[in-house]
C-alpha cells in the first residue's frame, strides 16, 4: 500500500475518490503540512497500490486504513474522504468508532445504490478488464467537472484524465463492484457524534447537493459547506475556498 505521510501534529488521513490516487489530496496536504501530520493512501488497485481479485469492498478498503494507522502509529485521525473516499470514511467510522477524531465528507452519499446503479458499476467493471481506462476517463470526465471548468482550465483536465488513465483496471473493476455491494448507512449516520464538516460542490452532477443536504440532516454535529462553480471533485475545482472550510473546521475540532 503506498502513502504519502507528511508534517508533525494532529493526524489527517486523506481517502481519495474513484478512480484517482493520492495525488488528488496534494493541495491539501501542502495547506497543512505545517500545523498536522497529513496521510494520504493509494487505496488498493488505485496509484502504486497492489490490486487485488474480487470487489474491492468498502469495509475492506477502510479496514486497509485502519492497518495503515497501525503501521504508522496513529490511534486516531480526522478521516477525510472525497467521492468514494467518503464512502470508506463512513465505513470506517462504523466499525472503528473510536478512532475518529472527526469527519470529512466531500462530494459523497450515504445511501447505498439503486438497482440500476448497481448494474451500471458491473457494466463499466467489465469494460475496464475488456478495454481499459481511457474510455472510462472519456465518458466521466463531463461528470466530474463543470462545463465551465472542462471548457476553459485544460490543466485541471487533464490531471484529473491523468489520474485515472494510472488507475488499474483490475483496482477500477474491483473498486466498482465493492461500491455496488456496499451497505445503505442513511440510517447508521445519525449515530455519528464527532464534528463533521459536509461539502458539496453547487454542480456536484454525481453527488448532488440534495445527498449531501440529507446527510447533514442526519448528522446532528455537521456542518455543510456548499462551494460555488464547482462540480464532484471540488477540492481541484475550488481548491482555495475549499481549503479555507478545512481550516476553519479543523481550529474548531482541535480548539
Amino acid at each position: 500500500m503506498a502513502y504519502d505521510d507528511a508534517g508533525i501534529g494532529p493526524a489527517i488521513v486523506f481517502i481519495h475518490g474513484y478512480p484517482f490516487n493520492r495525488s488528488l489530496w496534494t493541495e491539501q496536504m501542502e495547506a497543512l503540512t505545517s500545523r498536522f501530520r497529513v496521510v494520504t493512501p493509494d487505496l488498493r488497485g488505485f496509484g502504486e497500490s497492489e490490486a487485488s481479485e474480487g470487489p474491492a469492498t468498502m469495509n475492506r478498503l477502510a479496514q486497509d486504513v485502519g492497518k495503515l494507522m497501525d503501521h504508522l502509529g496513529i490511534d486516531k485521525a480526522v478521516i477525510a474522504g472525497l467521492s468514494m473516499g467518503g464512502y470508506v470514511a463512513l465505513a470506517f467510522v462504523k466499525q472503528f468508532p473510536s478512532r475518529v477524531k472527526a469527519l470529512v465528507l466531500a462530494d459523497t452519499r450515504a445511501q447505498a445504490d439503486t438497482e440500476e446503479a448497481k448494474q451500471t458499476r458491473v457494466q463499466q467493471a467489465e469494460k475496464a478488464m475488456n478495454e481499459g481506462m481511457a474510455g472510462i476517463a472519456d465518458s466521466m470526465l463531463p461528470k466530474l467537472l463543470t462545463p465551465e471548468t472542462v471548457s476553459k482550465r485544460p490543466e485541471v483536465v487533464k490531471r484529473v484524465r491523468d489520474m485515472m488513465l494510472k488507475t488499474k483496471p483490475q483496482g477500477a473493476a474491483s473498486a466498482l463492484l465493492g461500491m455496488a455491494e456496499r451497505e445503505d448507512l442513511s440510517e447508521f449516520i445519525s449515530t455519528i457524534r464527532v464534528p463533521a464538516m459536509i461539502l458539496v460542490g453547487r454542480e456536484d452532477a454525481i453527488t448532488p447537493v440534495a445527498d449531501s443536504e440529507k446527510m447533514h440532516s442526519k448528522i446532528a454535529t455537521s456542518h455543510l459547506v456548499v462551494l460555488e462553480n464547482a462540480g464532484h471533485v471540488s477540492n481541484l475545482e475550488q481548491t482555495e475556498h475549499f481549503n479555507f472550510a478545512l481550516v476553519k473546521f479543523l481550529d474548531r475540532v482541535f480548539a
